[in-house]
Order: C-alpha cells, then sequence, then structure tokens
C-alpha cells in the first residue's frame, strides 16, 4: 500500500508564497506522471500542475506562471512552489501519481492552504 504524505500548507495573505512538498511511502515516482491537485470549499477536485517521468510540466492556467512544479527522485518528493497567492488558491492541495489521466493511488490527507485578501 502506497502512501502519500502532504505537508507545507498554512494561512498566508495574498501575495504570499507557499510550499507543498508530498512525500511518497517508496519509490513509485520514475515512471509515471505526478501531479498537484486541489479541492476548494464545496467543488471539485482538480489538477492545477503536473510533471512527467522525463520532467515535462504543464499547469491549469489559474495557476500559470505562479505555481513551479519539481520533484526529488531520491527523496520520492514532489514539490508545489507557490508564489502570489490569491484568495481563490484557497483548498485541500493533494498530490497523487496518474497514468493515462487516471490517478493511481489512494488520497493522503492533503493539506489545507488558506489566502485571505
Amino acid at each position: 500500500q502506497v502512501q502519500l504524505v502532504e505537508s507545507g500548507g498554512g494561512s498566508v495573505q495574498a501575495g504570499g508564497s507557499l510550499r507543498l512538498s508530498c512525500a511518497a511511502s517508496r519509490n513509485i515516482f520514475s515512471a509515471v506522471t505526478k501531479g498537484w491537485y486541489r479541492q476548494p470549499p464545496g467543488k471539485q477536485r482538480e489538477l492545477v500542475a503536473a510533471i512527467t517521468s522525463g520532467g515535462g510540466t504543464n499547469y491549469a492556467d489559474s495557476v500559470k506562471g505562479r505555481f513551479t512544479i519539481s520533484r526529488d527522485s531520491a527523496k520520492n518528493t514532489v514539490y508545489l512552489q507557490m508564489n502570489s497567492l490569491k484568495p481563490e488558491d484557497t483548498a485541500v492541495y493533494y498530490c497523487n501519481a496518474a497514468r493515462g489521466g487516471i490517478v493511481l493511488y489512494d488520497w493522503g490527507q492533503g493539506t489545507q492552504v488558506t489566502v485571505s485578501s
């Protein structure tokens, strides 16, 4: 059973920054796409950033230019650097791996990000 543990969330004012981390219980990240997802209050979970096994990245339009996804394969960890945060970025953030758009593992507990205006 793979465990995903997200951390690094918190409460910040608009314009602030946070760096999220996602650690996997074992090396599962080398051959699949890794992604950060978020679920705002009362809304569905959405993909905000992804990084492929080759290092290519993709971002949702809403975070492009502000968020950066990266990985450290030696540590089985994926990061999300979030800058210029906005109140609409408030959500619980989760990570997972996916293949063909299908999430591969059970969701972790997520990490709460709250941005105040």
